[in-house]
């Protein structure tokens, strides 16, 4: 009964991995193939003869360079602000007490009800207003701060004993040192999460970025996804060429990083 469990586990994961992976294998090879190829229906994943040039070609039909340059940029400063807000607002929701704190703290989340497309247009009506349309400040101040991050935040110090706080303050520590020596590190595996999260956020916007900037100066890489797209049909093999490169740093992002991510999922939860 057990060997027989074991197996079924065994195949669920790996249909799972399989269903996981598939897109992306389907990607890579669209990628290598001839248009033709591309968009003529086929079980066969990779090309017989695989279009190496197709790259070459893909980087060539758009300028990536500023694409990608513009897209880290505002995704660096992106998640270096809401990591920032959300460590100070998290930390004073957890641990100051000053009046309204709670009222407060529920608006922040019912923030969190809002779609995306109800702010959209209250948002550019700003910008435009402030002269920052087509400017790195319409891509980078609107997202300075986060209501999920300063949620996980906030649950993260709640879940640190109150004892480090008390034997911080009778050592002569403030808050901005105690948040800053102590509880920021406790908390470390969270921080790496909530940075992950933003910079994700950022890096794989596209309705904000198209509707902010209008030359290609100030386009950022999945804007520039939309270039293979056009009047004359979808050039389906460079559009996929173009997704493998802007889908690789996420992916060496996320290695580089799960290690803190499992931990604040397995480790630190969500405490009430």
């Amino acid at each position: 009964m057990r060997r027989a469990e074991a197996v079924l586990r065994m195949v669920l994961l790996v249909a799972g991995a399989v269903a996981t992976t598939f897109p992306f294998l389907w990607m890579l090879g669209t990628s290598l193939k001839t248009l033709m190829e591309a968009t003529t229906p086929s079980l066969r994943v990779f090309p017989e003869t695989p279009q190496w040039h197709n790259y070459v070609d893909t980087l060539q039909a758009a300028p990536f360079g500023t694409y990608f340059f513009n897209t880290f940029l505002v995704a660096f400063i992106v998640t270096g602000s809401v990591t920032v807000t959300s460590l100070m607002a998290g930390y004073a929701f957890a641990r100051l007490r000053f009046p309204g704190r709670t009222v407060l703290f529920s608006i922040i989340l019912a923030t969190m009800m809002i779609p995306f497309e109800v702010t959209l247009i209250p948002n550019f009506v700003l910008i435009t207003r402030l002269g920052w349309t087509d400017t790195y400040a319409a891509l980078i101040i609107p997202w300075c701060a986060n209501a999920f991050s300063i949620f996980l935040m906030r649950q993260a110090f709640r879940g640190l004993p109150v004892d480090f706080y008390d034997a911080a303050t009778i050592d002569g520590c403030g808050h901005l040192r105690f948040l800053a020596w102590i509880a920021g590190p406790l908390v470390k595996p969270m921080v790496v999460t909530v940075a992950l999260f933003a910079f994700l956020g950022s890096y794989n916007s596209l309705v904000w970025p198209l509707v902010a900037t209008s030359t290609p100066e100030m386009r950022v890489v999945q804007v520039g996804l939309t270039m293979f797209s056009g009047a004359e049909g979808v050039q389906f093999n460079l559009l996929m060429c173009a997704a493998a490169i802007v889908i690789a740093p996420t992916v060496a992002l996320y290695f580089a990083a799960q290690r803190y991510f499992l931990e604040s999922a397995l480790g630190a939860g969500i405490k009430g």
